[in-house]
């Protein structure tokens, strides 16, 4: 156990705690000592339980899990302004025909901002404390971000077609690296980066432009990958190529890479993916809703490579819950391998944390309960009905719990969120502004829909 050194500005105690490190046993009634945003002791001697009087603040967490904060290594927080806007449509087409033009007709740096601010409340909501995020307007995104309290690797979107903020696609590689000299180093909770699409989306002198970037300023490069049969076929047809080896022999297939979806993968392309150090978001429900398929996982996992747990954005999915979604990965990677046992509630727990830390390469600083880390914990009330009885933390967690059932959130030793009432952000004040939002899209929408006439789209060259 470490040493107290200082008063603590933050205690928890009495709860069941799982520091989510590599074959660490829960420990009951522990005490979690809190100081200028980091962990600075673990205790579970009875004396803990009483010690440290003189801490600023105290959480009696008796009856409750204590962990990690949940990492979504993949999503769009703005999306939450289109969520049940598209739902039901072939990937392609809920893309190109639907989300992409209404992006482009309605996202600004205002809209963006409100969108990002409801995505934060919700992630707060349900224990994500960290996500990762590529997206348009990224700069509203951030602001959103620093004033929820949250931690996020956040990405500006780079496509090769007119988009939302920058109408020229000759100048989106400038822009993202625009937005990433902002951006360093301005906060510790805000790591940026950027984001090109997809293979598709993005060509090959955009893509190599885009990872030379992320060279450069030594940030994260976010892509989606290998997400449908439909876009492996085009880009064989276009460079007689599978997406990875498409991405190697341009060069940007590296360390710095993290690719989200990933379903369509052959035995060559995983171990290519492992050779040269790319990180993985495995993405279920949005793959599910999408038809896209089923990401190989238990592969994936078996060649050790590195692999997050992503709920993608909103009107994919619809929602940013990653309780939902790690018991979504276990249940549907049992179906598709025909083996109850293929991916358990211990494999998929550190996707949501220790590995989904590593993924965004963050892991010294968050994804495990250890002193001398950042304080990013979640308490999760046992007491409800369908949480009892508890005979695997685990199992209950990833089986049963829900983001409902977090009572807690804390970033950096500050509490976001105590009791479910939020304490960084006005509630009301957002869902107030997003429905105003969505009032001016779905009037667009309804004047478009009888005229026939489609929204601005960005593919328009």
């Amino acid at each position: 156990m470490e040493t107290l050194t200082h008063r603590p500005d933050l205690v928890i105690s009495g709860g069941t705690l799982l520091t989510m490190v590599d074959g660490a046993a829960p420990l009951e009634k522990a005490t979690i000592r809190i100081g200028s945003g980091r962990i600075i002791g673990i205790d579970t001697t009875p004396e803990g339980q009483t010690a440290d009087a003189e801490a600023l603040d105290r959480i009696d967490a008796t009856g409750c899990i204590v962990m990690p904060g949940l990492v979504n290594a993949h999503t769009h927080a703005a999306m939450t302004l289109f969520r049940g806007y598209a739902d039901d449509l072939p990937l392609q087409q809920w893309l190109f025909e639907r989300i992409f033009p209404a992006e482009a007709a309605f996202l600004s740096d205002d809209t963006v901002y409100w969108g990002a601010l409801l995505g934060c409340l919700e992630m707060i909501a349900s224990g994500t404390t960290c996500f990762a995020d590529g997206y348009f307007f990224q700069d509203a995104t951030a602001r959103a971000v620093r004033k929820a309290g949250l931690r996020a690797v956040i990405a500006q979107g780079v496509i090769d077609f007119p988009a939302p903020g920058v109408p020229d696609p000759a100048d989106n590689i400038r822009e993202a690296c625009a937005f990433m000299k902002r951006w360093q180093g301005a906060s510790d909770r805000i790591t940026p980066g950027i984001f090109c699409h997809s293979p598709l989306t993005c060509s090959a002198a955009t893509l190599k432009a885009g990872a030379e970037a992320a060279e450069r300023y030594g940030t994260p490069f976010q892509i989606h990958l290998s997400e449908t049969r439909g876009e492996v076929d085009q880009i064989l047809h276009q460079t007689a190529k599978r997406p990875v080896f498409y991405l190697n022999d341009l060069g940007v297939l590296n360390d710095r890479m993290t690719a989200a979806h990933a379903v369509h993968l052959d035995r060559d392309e995983m171990g290519l993916i492992k050779e040269r150090g790319v990180r993985l978001v495995n993405v279920p429900e949005s793959n599910m809703k999408l038809a896209s398929g089923v990401a190989p996982v238990i592969s994936l996992l078996r060649l050790g490579i590195p692999m997050g747990l992503g709920t993608d954005g909103c009107c994919s999915n619809n929602n940013l819950d990653m309780f939902q979604e790690m018991d979504t990965a276990a249940k549907v990677s049992k179906v598709f391998s025909a083996d109850p046992v293929a991916l358990t509630a211990r494999d998929v727990l550190p996707m949501a944390t220790s590995l989904g830390a590593a993924v965004l390469g963050l892991e010294d600083r968050i994804g495990t309960v250890e002193a001398g880390k950042a304080a990013d914990l979640i308490v999760i009330d046992l007491q409800k009905p369908h949480l009892r009885p508890v005979y695997d933390p685990y199992s209950a967690l990833v089986y049963a719990a829900s983001g409902g059932d977090v009572r807690d959130t804390i970033v950096e030793g500050r509490i976001l969120m105590r009791n479910r009432s939020f304490l960084t952000l006005d509630a009301n004040e957002i869902m107030r502004k997003v429905s105003a939002i969505a009032q001016r899209i779905t009037a667009a929408t309804a004047v478009l829909n009888q005229t026939s006439a489609p929204l601005a789209s960005t593919q328009e060259t």
